[in-house]
């Protein structure tokens, strides 16, 4: 007959110590009957003594078991004498003769439960409570609209819907014009398959903003897996490949392909329904309108949507406006906010803007203009390039300009400076950096690679303040919140142009901006300037009307 194992003599007793202690019978009992049972019938050497005990650890669930009265009982009941007396001095159970009837009633009792459960070396785990759904909840979006936006979608929605199918979403720039677009066009998507939507605009960082945005919005709103082609600059895949997705097209590079093959557009706008054109107040330019009607009215449903924050092409040519207002047949949707005359107003008082401050530089710069520089000025709808380079040249003007930035990046990280011209961008980026700032220059001379490497930068979290400095870029498609200051040193005509380098600035905080900005305008001896564009969004509403909101 083998001897029965050894009484652990470190404090309490494990379960699985206990069950090599204790006879089958018990065991047995401790497992459950029918347990036994069924386990018998499968196969009866898995109940034979020498396996109970293994069996038991397996089976039984430690914390149950001591919750369960009958069992907790029974446990207690089997205890070697010397480990009953030991937990009967944690419970403070007298050693009498009564002793294990004793530590039964005593660790029946609620407040006894953790110290039987440490005594038998069970660790309490925290178990995650049973899911229950709250009567209320709140869904979240990952890609969602502000209800001004979902607002403005809505009507263009139904716009579309209608004769003549085309209209201009008319947002200011920081509005989140190109999300709500997004929204219309993931919309039109899931509505109709296979089709193409095709997303016109001029230059680079207006298509890759599209391109990047569209991956962003189909990934939370799409129905199946679509192309997105990329069709500008040095990227030549075949639209004409295209069956069901966006083509993200520059302007140029269509006309181009209408140019090399007749055929292709036609072919293109066979399969399109929606035609999207980014800063629309470029659409009638004769080299472009062309590639925009023949996409748009090859198939007699298909949907023209213009996009712009500012849709005139002039300050007071009233007919160029005009003719725009025709291109769409004078259908607009502004963003309209109850209560406010204009959605600029809102914007900012809501956060979605940078509350924007205006000051005026006097330049004070002498031009020495040639007769021919004075009638190109007077005849011209924006200010010559001769007159932009030769304020650019100007010392006095160029020190001014610099004195500006310097005091601009005493309160604000991030500066954008536009200049009149390629030479004065280089020159005042060149004595900031002499001088100790952190600055880059930016032209359309830039390459690409080393225009997204600066603009990369210049975009980054780091600390010290940067200026960068410009000319002929950066004016749409440039999308940098963190800039809270804009030194408009390009002298311009166009209303449209100066809303856009302001634009560059007002991200509010709501939209991962700034409270305010500030910006300062650079203004010369005979040359307009503008100042708070605030009244810039209400500018052409003369020559356009609104569609009444759906009911």
């Amino acid at each position: 007959m083998s001897e029965p194992p050894p009484i652990p003599t470190s404090p309490g007793l494990s379960l699985q110590a206990l069950y090599g202690l204790i006879k089958p019978d018990a065991l047995k009992r401790l497992i459950g009957s029918t347990t036994v049972d069924v386990l018998e019938q499968l196969d009866p050497t898995l109940v034979n003594p020498d396996k109970l005990a293994s069996l038991a650890v397996r089976l039984l669930d430690p914390e149950a078991t001591i919750k369960d009265e009958a069992q907790r009982d029974l446990l207690i009941s089997l205890l070697p004498l010397v480990k009953a007396r030991e937990l009967a001095a944690r419970l403070s159970v007298p050693d009498t003769r009564t002793l294990y009837p004793d530590l039964i009633r005593a660790a029946a009792s609620r407040d006894a439960l953790p110290t039987v459960m440490t005594f038998f070396g069970v660790v309490r785990e925290e178990r995650a409570p049973a899911h229950h759904a709250p009567d209320e909840a709140s869904a979240s979006v990952s890609y969602g609209l502000f209800d001004h936006q979902r607002d403005a979608a809505s009507r263009v929605i139904a716009a579309l819907a209608t004769e003549p199918r085309k209209t201009v979403l008319h947002m200011p720039t920081g509005a989140g014009k190109t999300r709500t677009a997004m929204h219309i066009v993931a919309r039109h998507l899931t509505q109709q398959e296979p089709t193409l939507v095709i997303w016109l605009a001029q230059n680079a960082e207006l298509l890759d903003q599209a391109a990047d945005e569209f991956e962003k919005c189909w990934s939370h709103l799409g129905n199946r897996q679509l192309n997105v082609t990329r069709f500008w600059g040095s990227r030549d895949p075949d639209p004409l490949h295209s069956r069901d997705g966006l083509i993200v097209a520059g302007l140029g590079k269509t006309r181009a392909l209408d140019q090399r093959a007749g055929n292709a557009l036609p072919s293109l706008a066979d399969r399109t329904s929606l035609v999207i054109v980014d800063e629309a107040h470029q659409a009638i330019a004769p080299t472009y309108a062309r590639v925009i009607n023949t996409l748009h009215t090859k198939r007699p449903h298909t949907g023209l949507l213009g996009l712009t924050a500012t849709p005139g092409r002039s300050w007071s040519d009233i007919a160029e406006d005009e003719r725009l207002s025709a291109f769409f047949d004078g259908q607009k949707v502004t963003l309209q906010v109850e209560g406010y005359d204009d959605p600029v107003t809102f914007l900012i008082e809501e956060g979605y803007l940078a509350r924007p401050s205006f000051s005026l530089l006097n330049a004070e710069a002498g031009l020495d203009l040639s007769e021919s520089d004075i009638k190109q000025l007077a005849d011209s709808i924006e200010v010559p390039d001769a007159v932009l380079d030769k304020l650019g040249s100007s010392t006095q003007r160029n020190l001014r300009i610099v004195a500006a930035a310097e005091d601009l990046a005493t309160r604000h990280r991030r500066i954008i400076l536009f200049t009149p011209s390629v030479a004065s961008a280089r020159l005042i980026s060149a004595v900031l950096f002499a001088r100790g700032y952190d600055t880059d220059v930016v032209t359309g001379e830039t390459s690409t690679p080393e225009r997204d490497r600066i603009i990369r930068r210049f975009k980054s979290s780091a600390p010290q303040p940067m200026i960068l400095c410009n000319f002929g870029v950066l004016t749409t498609g440039f999308d940098a919140p963190t800039i809270s200051a804009a030194l408009i040193a390009r002298p311009t005509r166009s209303l449209v142009l100066y809303s856009q380098m302001v634009g560059r600035a007002t991200r509010g905080r709501r939209a991962g901006g700034n409270a305010t900005a500030e910006i300062i305008t650079v203004t010369d001896p005979g040359l307009t300037g503008f100042g708070d564009v605030a009244e810039a969004f209400t500018n052409w509403e003369d020559v356009w009307h609104e569609p009444k909101r759906p009911t």
